[in-house]
């Protein structure tokens, strides 16, 4: 009956409205208490609608918008026409304009409700891709909800930070058909001639050889380089003796003291013919000098940014860094580790003071292994291959350390990074030492951890107390007491900031690189971590950290439990952003 009414009172109103009143005479109460409620919510539209027209017609938003939008660039476009036409040419621009906004203000509920729709649109679609492309279910629930909820912030924060996969780049030595295939192939023959790869027990490639795609070899050597001034001087000195090329790669490179004596040593081996390459981050380096590179080129040095946001999947993306630190002469020499190029890193800034960190100078094989890491990269930015010695050299003086170049990206089908050094942990039977500046770490490395040292494992972390991200610091805070319930300890140094990153297990072996102990590293940078099974070079490098032990102090949760409430709720907060970190 009620469907009937209605379909009554649609007809009557349609061909009889004369006849509406009385019509309504002979209707239920029902229906007047439903058209009363109708014209309740007319009304009420109405009113919201007077108001917003008010609001916009006291903002004058259709004069002034306009205005605010066609600048002063856009004015100069219209010269020509103004020229040929007159004044009235940017007079009509502006008219037009004018009357945009008038449309605009007229129509101001279509066009919300058409935002509206396509915020929710693009919100479903971008969740849908969250599902399929997250690499863990948490990260995908977050996105998920955040996508459906908020679709106006979490869309455009999604396509610039979401993303876990590096589209397009393919590492070149991880393809057959690679251009540079033949070269790195030719490479690891010369390695097996001369007896620089180490054999596999069982016959099948070790596990860490499958990660990298590269050979674990022998017949190198390392050279701790402890802080920025013993790094440079080794590095520049690398540099003066180099006769065919050098290759250059840093996350940062800045337009200082020390950037300046970098571009200077490249510049006189360039004038001597000497080919130089150097390739640095945008986003790292995004305060380099357009002067700087002017300069450089000049001088005959080729230098490019890594351009993380080039191609088409990948223009919107500020989320992936080439975090690599890497400088090659001749293919016989590699420099390696955690220091940029800028006088903060040389402990030259006043603001930041003493600056902690550590470089290695490699020679043997695994230059190449490092050199290879490098024509992936400088590929990627320029689409050049450039010709390289790829004829592997023995360190000097017989010493034979085994080493693996392990290169990480997150364009590897599987988590490089995150893979080894749980194996890493795994394997531990009498410690595990860990150096890092961001120890963001997600729940597998703490249950790792947590394991190990309920085996007997000595495990110890050390970050640095004077930190230069401040929700990384307050991240740190969030694992402590976690830790601490497992027996494992919590350093925090004090003498400066600490910034290098290195792993030692047991005392065979130990890492040097660039990958910190977060999320980002593990996922979203490329890095470069040098392995080593050593006993000698791991009992230097754990004699360097025992010295950095005795300069800190043991971090317990009962400190966090002393700030109060809200630094403890401000460090659970800040561990919600650790993906991002």
């Amino acid at each position: 009956m009620f469907s009937a009414s209605i379909l009554s009172r649609a007809t009557c109103s349609g061909f009889f409205g004369g006849q509406q009143k009385a019509t309504e005479r002979n209707r239920p109460s029902a229906f007047f208490e439903f058209d009363f409620a109708v014209e309740r919510s007319r009304a009420t539209a109405q009113r919201i609608r007077a108001t917003l027209r008010k609001f916009m017609r006291n903002l004058r938003l259709h004069t002034l918008l306009p205005r605010l939008l066609l600048p002063a660039a856009l004015l100069a476009g219209l010269d020509a026409r103004a020229d040929a036409a007159g004044a009235g040419g940017a007079a009509a621009a502006l008219s037009r304009a004018d009357g945009f906004w008038q449309f605009m203000a007229g129509h101001y509920g279509t066009v919300i409700s058409a935002l509206v729709i396509l915020a929710q649109i693009a919100g479903v679609v971008s969740a849908i891709r969250a599902i399929l492309t997250a690499r863990t279910s948490q990260g995908a629930v977050a996105w998920v909800v955040a996508l459906l909820l908020l679709p106006y912030i979490a869309v455009p924060a999604y396509w610039v930070f979401g993303r876990s996969r590096f589209h397009g780049y393919v590492s070149l030595r991880r393809r057959r058909s690679a251009v540079t295939a033949p070269a790195i192939q030719a490479a690891i023959i010369h390695m097996r001639a001369q007896n620089m790869l180490v054999a596999p027990r069982f016959g099948e490639p070790f596990a860490v050889e499958r990660l990298a795609n590269l050979p674990l070899t022998c017949a190198n050597d390392a050279e701790l380089l402890v802080n920025g001034e013993a790094t440079f001087a080794s590095i520049f000195a690398g540099i003066d003796r180099a006769r065919d090329y050098v290759l250059v790669q840093f996350y940062i490179i800045h337009d200082d003291a020390t950037g300046r004596e970098l571009l200077a040593r490249l510049a006189a081996r360039a004038r001597e013919g000497t080919r130089c390459f150097v390739l640095y981050d945008e986003l790292g380096s995004s305060g380099l000098t357009s002067r700087y590179v002017r300069d450089a080129r000049a001088a005959g040095v080729a230098i490019t940014k890594f351009n993380t946001r080039r191609g088409r999947w990948n223009r919107f993306q500020i989320n992936f860094r080439n975090h690599r630190k890497i400088v090659i002469v001749d293919g016989a020499e590699a420099w390696v580790g955690g220091l940029n190029v800028g006088d903060e890193y040389r402990g030259l800034d006043k603001k930041i003071g003493f600056w902690r960190d550590t470089h290695l100078r490699l020679a043997g094989p695994v230059v190449q292994c490092a050199q290879a890491a490098f024509v992936d990269d400088w590929h990627w930015a320029t689409g050049e291959i450039p010709r390289l010695e790829w004829r592997p050299r023995a360190a000097p003086g017989g010493v034979s350390r085994v080493a693996l170049c392990l290169p990480s990206a997150p364009s590897d089908e599987l988590e490089t990074a995150t893979l080894f050094f749980l194996d890493a942990i795994n394997a531990a039977r009498r410690r595990v030492w860990i150096a890092t500046p961001y120890f963001v770490p997600d729940e597998q490395f703490i249950s790792a951890l947590q394991l190990a040292s309920l085996h007997g494992v000595d495990v110890r972390i050390l970050i640095p107390d004077k930190a230069d991200n401040f929700l990384v610091q307050l991240s740190a805070w969030a694992y402590i007491e976690a830790l601490e319930a497992a027996g494992i300890k919590t350093f925090r140094y004090m003498k400066g900031f600490m910034h290098h990153k290195i792993v030692v297990v047991d005392d065979n072996y130990c890492t040097v690189g660039t990958a910190n102990f977060d999320n980002r590293s593990f996922r979203l940078n490329f890095e470069m971590t040098m392995a080593f099974a050593d006993k000698d070079f791991t009992a230097q490098v754990a004699r360097m950290l025992e010295g950095d032990f005795a300069e800190s102090r043991l971090a317990t949760g009962s400190e966090l439990r002393a700030r109060g409430f809200w630094r403890r709720l401000a460090v659970r907060s800040a561990m919600l952003l650790a993906p991002v970190q």
